[in-house]
């Protein structure tokens, strides 16, 4: 399993790279940031300073999107930092949230998510595509190489990913729901002809190393993930309203959204935000990763046994070094294959 930190462009965007340093020191192989230009600093900015700051960890936007991003200036950002620094980025894109809702827009459809990944991934791979009735390729690109993640919830958007994606984005650590989703982009992917075990899996979610024994330790850590919980219900919702709560997608996702009476973007992704009570104790242990090195261990092996490929961790919190610094330590070595120098 490979595992990605994720990070808010909070300024001062020193401390943004000093986190991403810190993620590669500690192992991590991924380095994504948040991509909604109101709520914090411009990502690919940051990405070129990580990129100089670092050796081999990737980076990308967890995530972009088709709507407040031209297609072609995407590609062109992706491909110009791999000339600069040697093929380390990824595009992670979804339909958009709160970058255009913050501008009263509305996320995209599928169909312009699904020709949106092709025009980025063509022209970020130096190849020419059709856009606009036009032929269009990068004359300066070569050897640029990109791949196109995509972040689903519903029925046919994790259908579109398996048909299109390099790889799945779910923003949630439930292995039940996990289970769900992979299995649904799996099926997706082999019905169009392409190989599922080509896909890379991502969970994302927030993770809190502390002392999983004491109660009041993880009371503070439950307060300090239940943001998340609000945000996953911002498509929760989505999904509630178009397929109703009788759909097919897991009641472990639609149930706890019942008390949920709005959401305030600018509070978005925060911790201690003031419009997330209505997520229950139990819905931020699921979702989430907290406790005690050997309790993220145990939960990560099994969304690997589902099929997992990567967990990136969000670091929204009051803990992030620590958490960083035991990742490095005690979780990411239990994870690693055992290899011995003789046998």
């Amino acid at each position: 399993m490979e595992f990605g930190v994720v990070l808010q462009n909070d300024p001062p965007a020193s401390r943004v790279v000093d986190l991403a340093r810190q993620a590669e020191t500690h192992g991590f192989d991924y380095v994504w940031t948040f991509d909604s230009h109101l709520l914090w600093q411009e990502p690919f900015v940051v990405f070129s300073q990580i990129l100089a700051a670092t050796r081999k960890v990737v980076v990308g936007p967890m995530v972009t999107n088709p709507a407040t991003r031209d297609w072609t200036v995407l590609a062109s950002s992706f491909a110009t930092l791999n000339e600069m620094y040697g093929n380390r980025t990824v595009c992670g894109i979804g339909r958009g949230d709160s970058a255009v809702r913050t501008l009263a827009g509305k996320p995209s459809n599928l169909a312009t998510l699904r020709e949106s990944i092709h025009v980025i991934r063509e022209l970020a791979n130096s190849r020419a595509v059709e856009h606009n009735g036009r032929k269009v390729q990068f004359p300066w690109s070569r050897g640029s190489a990109l791949e196109v993640w995509v972040a689903a919830y519903g029925p046919l958007a994790l259908k579109l990913t398996g048909e299109v994606g390099d790889g799945f984005i779910l923003q949630c650590a439930d292995p039940d729901v996990a289970s769900w989703m992979i299995r649904t982009v799996r099926d997706a992917a082999e019905a169009a002809g392409r190989d599922p075990d080509a896909i890379k899996f991502c969970v994302a979610a927030p993770m809190y190393v502390g002392d999983g024994d004491s109660p009041a330790a993880r009371a503070h850590m439950r307060e300090q993930c239940r943001w998340f919980g609000g945000m996953v219900g911002n498509h929760v919702a989505d999904i509630v309203a178009k397929y109703g709560q009788g759909s097919q997608v897991p009641k472990a996702l639609t149930d706890y959204i019942e008390g949920r009476q709005g959401y305030d973007y600018n509070e978005h992704g925060r911790a201690g935000n003031s419009h997330t009570q209505f997520v229950p104790d139990e819905i931020v242990e699921r979702f989430c990763l907290i406790g005690s090195p050997r309790e993220h261990v145990e939960k990560l092996q099994a969304l690997r046994d589902l099929g997992v490929t990567q967990f990136a961790g969000y670091l929204q919190h009051d803990n992030k070094d620590e958490t960083l610094r035991m990742y490095g330590e005690r979780v990411i070595p239990a994870m690693a294959e055992h290899v011995v120098a003789t046998a």
